[in-house]
């Protein structure tokens, strides 16, 4: 039986010469320079590859002196630039795209052989056991070569490869996403957000400091600091992604997580301070995140679930009554529960109700029975879960 493919980008860092680097950025400058031209050149309402090409490429390739793929791979990313929400304006020097025709992956040698605007360069590359295994017996036939700010080269090569068809588990684990909690599931598990929320105010506070100087010394580190932010939310999302799938596949569950899509306009729409604005702006990462699980369920064959936000956290996993929720606390008002009145956590409640909703037989009908649930306040009769709760 074959699975499916999932296409993993596997970042290998280059060891060029001092007369490779040079070459390098000269096509990487060349590239960027084609880019700009014909952006700025034909209309920004052309957003098709071949009509780009046809309008420009005699005159990319007799002005930057780039090779016949080179100009045809420029035309497409101004191309797929343009199709984006927010296209950028200027194009950087930064990264230049490979096809089959440009580079080569030769296993044995463990190089590459790149196509510059002099001639093709064969660059050794430094591989640890991840990056050799994934390419192991593989032909690549695209890349895309990046220069980073510490005048590294690395290069991004997609790989496709076979993953199992993830399979509906005998039970499903909720996973409720938030800020004082980044993530805590239908089993108990949690994952603290005060260190994440301390180390983002800290960056936020050096920043700050360093703007308002704007000394020459202050720029340099700014521009050293820069991106460390973002990888160590990079970092603890795969942590916890990681560690909640190899839970699921132990115990042969599926997963039920919170879609979180567009929560950042919703609450940016209320007043807030500045401060508060901008780790409500921090909702991006649980995008992240919830990413991060559904391509490592993918690997690992765990089926994952989007559930709707909108309810879970107002109502008591144990006998479906409306509850009070304050803050870290959340309260049944059910006389008949057997939580009545007693303080439980919002986040693990939240989470096994994802779990009852995420297991659910009518799922696209959730939302709706939900909502005519939440907006007569009233529910069925103690012990008779509604027809979307019952399990499978």
């Amino acid at each position: 039986m074959t699975g499916m493919e999932q296409v993993l980008t596997i970042v290998c860092k280059l060891n060029p010469t001092a007369e490779q680097v040079v070459k390098l950025d000269r096509t990487l400058q060349r590239f960027a320079e084609a880019c700009n031209y014909i952006n700025s050149t034909v209309n920004p309402k052309v957003m098709n590859k071949h009509r780009l090409q046809a309008e420009t490429y005699k005159a990319v390739r007799a002005q930057f002196g780039l090779t016949a793929n080179l100009t045809v791979r420029a035309c497409a990313r101004v191309a797929a630039n343009r199709k984006v929400g927010k296209p950028v304006k200027f194009f950087q020097p930064t990264s230049a795209d490979y096809d089959a025709r440009l580079f080569d992956y030769r296993e044995k040698e463990q190089c590459v052989s790149l196509s510059t605007l002099d001639a093709r360069e064969r660059i050794p590359l430094t591989l640890g056991d991840y990056q050799m295994s994934k390419l192991q017996g593989k032909k690549p036939t695209s890349a895309t070569l990046c220069r980073r700010r510490d005048r590294t080269f690395h290069l991004h090569i997609p790989v496709k490869e076979e993953v199992p068809d993830p399979k509906p588990g005998k039970d499903v684990i909720g996973v409720d996403l938030g800020r004082r909690d980044i993530a805590v599931t239908s089993t108990g598990e949690s994952w603290e957000g005060k260190p994440l929320s301390q180390a983002r105010d800290k960056f936020a506070r050096v920043r700050a400091s360093l703007q308002r100087k704007g000394t020459k010394g202050a720029k340099r580190l700014l521009k050293r600091l820069s991106g460390r932010e973002k990888r160590y939310q990079q970092w603890v999302n795969h942590n916890i992604s990681k560690s909640i799938i190899a839970q699921a596949k132990a115990t042969g569950c599926s997963l039920a997580v919170e879609d979180l899509t567009s929560i950042r306009e919703r609450t940016n729409q209320k007043p807030r301070s500045k401060t508060e604005r901008r780790r409500s702006n921090s909702w991006a990462a649980f995008y992240q995140l919830r990413q991060f699980l559904a391509y490592k369920g993918l690997r690992a064959g765990v089926e994952v679930i989007s559930v709707s936000p909108r309810y879970p956290s107002q109502i008591c996993a144990g006998c479906l009554h409306i509850g009070s929720r304050n803050h870290k606390h959340f309260k049944c008002n059910n006389p008949q529960c057997a939580k009545y009145n007693q303080l439980v956590d919002t986040d693990l409640n939240g989470a096994m109700m994802i779990r009852l909703v995420g297991g659910a037989d009518c799922k696209p009908a959730c939302d709706a029975q939900l909502a005519v649930l939440f907006s007569t306040r009233q529910n069925n009769r103690l012990g008779q879960k509604p027809a979307f709760l019952r399990r499978r």
